[in-house]
């Protein structure tokens, strides 16, 4: 739990707010004690969204279902108003970790505990569906352990079977991992009924035994598509429950037992839970009750008028040392462009008296020496050149230090890394590695550090983190590889090419038939009779001239590779050269290697591609940066400006920002002051605003997609891609 805010309010209703339990893009949920001292959980939506009319229908529709759910086994409500300002809505606490969070810590469960925990969570869902309501989001997030037993939590895309959806059409709804086949399926969103949630149940029973997600991790993609598509990984679960486990995971809807059914095969749900958690968990929810129970009262939030105030205000004086912490693109990068960068860590007096200032060190884990070591020594070289830009200013408050460690692409090396980063006593942050299978190695270590992780190169889902997406200790600064798609689409749109022709490289397999399925859905140009036909490649073939070949056959305006390999890209570019195609085509930062650009040749010529990343040498506001960082690093003019170089030294300034205000506050732990800084505020870098809901706010993840274009042979920045879609 984190302490209130200034912003916040003291009381909502007659709720006396005590802390933070979350917050993300959509609201708040607070610590909250009733007048009749009840603990509560207050969810509390932010105006802005609550102005929406279907966001606020499905507010109602959230208080409506939670209000008619009784049973034992779910947190009971304790009051609503779906039609105030803003609409909150207040649940009973429960004090204990998630099941997330309990496997995280302490791993597989013991299969008594988990019969326990899955007869009471049938309980409730059979419940659910007799009230004609399906939950539609079972997963270990929202299952909360408690010394009685688990309560399922969270209803807020629970409906009545059969009525219709409010979210958008091309929305999936649920949790990858943890969803049903037919939740992935955005079309049939009529058809998931009470089996989804039963599907979901055993995906949560066999995380629970194993300590796995039956259908594995990675991008949103992959986890889909073996949902879909491939048979769970169960060897880990044991012989007595696995034929249960496995009827609840069956992909057809009718063939799984109904939750009563599984409620009855697991053992009764109405016996007392007695000793159902194993050694550790209790003793954790004891001290997790006993710490809220000791909980001072905060005083009530008082506005103090400052304007007749002599000297600065508190607020000002924050203002300012943030702001002093912070480098701008201008000023100080044309003052690096004079001087040797002495590289250390700095102690000199932004005080004016000459006296040591404290120093907090930014850690890297990233790989130096494995298959992404180009953009592992461009994030290094980015953070360094930041700390020295800001240790460089006669007014900072404090130094910064950079500890780099390099992991080699190796998820376990990744893992240490961040065991030894999180053992230094002044660590303000880490920036994150270059891959998924590291960045998760990384992040689910810190995470139990609570040390802010920030994500620069790797794209993970926030499902596949320690946590369950509620650590609010991890930030991507970029967007999804998924959204990238939308670059060569909008140019595709702008140019009214009404015919896309997609070669679908099943060596990617689950990314490949993702970005089939969004350009299906949602062709370029659907508004003007816009088509997109698909031509797959197979895993073991490098065939592609067959492929082109039906392609070219559809007449298309343009073409895309769906697909993550820059070799195999290059094979799909010289078979449409081959054959006589001359039209745009198109695909993503994975592809946009030096491999695709020696292999492809001259059939790379034109190609565009969405990336995360920028060429701050053809921006005006980086073109002092991009001088700055060559001579630093002493590069030659000519040279590709290194890729994720520029992110890594805006995220390190986002960083330091929040650490300007964690020292003018004086923090007692500085790393949840920064992660408090960093969720708070966001900050205007060289290459785009880095904000924390940068994730789930789909406006945002947009406005970080730039689009390249290869030509004469060399990868050409032209800009964010909604405008640079625009032009020829």
């Amino acid at each position: 739990m984190q302490p209130l805010r200034k912003a916040d309010p003291s009381a909502i209703a007659g709720y006396r707010l005590l802390g933070r339990l979350g917050a993300g893009g959509m609201g708040v949920v607070y610590l909250a004690r009733s007048t009749g001292g009840a603990l509560a959980a207050l969810k509390l939506i932010r105006a802005e969204h609550a102005a929406d009319p279907g966001f606020r229908e499905r507010f109602r529709r959230e208080a409506r279902a939670a209000e008619r759910i009784t049973g034992r086994w779910v947190v009971r409500v304790l009051g609503a108003d779906p039609e105030a300002r803003e609409p909150w809505l207040a649940t009973e606490y429960v004090p204990g970790p998630s099941l997330a969070e309990a496997v995280g810590l302490y791993g597989a469960l013991p299969e008594p505990t988990v019969r326990s925990l899955g007869a009471r969570l049938a309980a409730a869902l059979a419940d659910m569906h007799e009230a004609g309501l399906v939950h539609r989001d079972v997963k270990p997030g929202n299952v909360l352990l408690a010394l009685d037993g688990p309560r399922l939590i969270d209803f807020g895309i629970a409906r009545t079977a059969g009525a219709t959806a409010l979210t958008a059409t091309d929305a999936m709804i649920g949790t990858p991992g943890f969803l049903a086949p037919e939740q992935a399926r955005v079309t049939g969103s009529g058809e998931v009924g009470p089996a989804a949630d039963v599907f979901s149940l055993g995906c949560v029973l066999a995380y629970a035994l194993t300590g796995e997600r039956p259908f594995g991790t990675g991008a949103v993609a992959s986890v889909v598509y073996r949902t879909v598509h491939e048979e769970p990984a169960l060897d880990e679960v044991p012989d007595t429950i696995l034929p249960l486990v496995r009827a609840c995971l069956a992909k057809d809807p009718a063939d799984r037992p109904t939750a009563a059914e599984v409620r009855e095969a697991l053992g009764r749900a109405d016996a007392p839970a007695g000793d159902w958690l194993p050694d550790g968990l209790p003793a954790l929810i004891a001290q997790r009750s006993s710490r809220v129970l000791d909980l001072p009262v905060p005083e009530p939030t008082m506005l103090v008028d400052d304007t007749h105030a002599q000297g600065p205000s508190r607020r000002r004086f924050l203002i300012g040392a943030s702001a002093a912490a912070v480098v701008g693109a201008g000023g100080l990068t044309a003052y690096l462009l004079s001087r040797t960068p002495s590289g250390s860590g700095g102690s000199g007096g932004g005080t004016g008296t000459g006296a040591r200032l404290a120093t907090y060190t930014i850690g890297v884990v990233t790989d130096l020496s494995g298959a992404t070591k180009a953009d592992g020594r461009a994030q290094e070289r980015g953070a360094r050149l930041a700390v020295e830009t800001h240790n460089a200013r006669a007014d900072r408050t404090f130094d910064m230090a950079l500890k780099v460690i390099d992991d080699g692409g190796d998820p376990k090396r990744a893992k240490a890394a961040a065991r030894t980063l999180a053992d230094i006593g002044n660590l303000a942050a880490v920036l994150g590695p270059t891959v998924t299978e590291t960045d998760i190695a990384t992040h689910d270590e810190l995470f139990l550090h609570q040390v802010p992780l920030v994500s620069v190169v790797a794209s993970v889902p926030a499902s596949d983190l320690a946590g369950q997406g509620n650590d609010q200790a991890y930030l991507e600064a970029r967007p999804s590889h998924d959204v990238m798609t939308v670059a060569f689409s909008r140019w595709l749109e702008e140019h009214d090419r009404r015919r896309t022709a997609v070669i679908e490289d099943r060596a990617a397999g689950r990314s490949a038939w993702f970005a089939v399925r969004i350009l299906k859905e949602t062709p370029p140009s659907a508004s003007r009779g816009g088509v997109t036909t698909s031509h797959p490649v197979e895993a073991g073939s490098e065939d592609f001239e067959s492929a082109v070949r039906q392609a070219l056959a559809t007449r298309p305006d343009g073409v895309y590779y769906a697909g993550t390999s820059p070799r195999r890209a290059a094979l799909c570019a010289k078979a449409l050269a081959r054959q006589g195609y001359k039209g745009p085509c198109g695909s993503t930062e994975q592809v946009l290697q030096p491999e695709f650009l020696s292999l492809a040749g001259p059939a790379a010529e034109g190609w565009y591609f969405g990336t995360s990343y920028v060429d701050p040498g053809r921006m005006p506001a980086g073109k002092q940066f991009a001088a700055a960082y060559r001579k630093r690093w002493k590069l030659p003019a000519t040279a590709p400006f290194e890729r994720y170089a520029t992110e890594a030294y805006d995220t390190v300034h986002w960083i330091a920002q929040a650490l300007g205000t964690a020292v003018a506050n004086k923090a007692e732990r500085v790393t949840s002051a920064v992660v408090n800084g960093l969720g708070r505020t966001p900050y205007e870098g060289i290459a785009k605003v880095y904000r924390p809901d940068l994730r789930n706010s789909k406006d945002a993840e947009l406005n970080a997609v730039f689009l390249w274009q290869v030509r004469g042979g060399v990868p050409t920045y032209r800009g964010p891609f909604a405008t640079a879609a625009k032009e020829d």
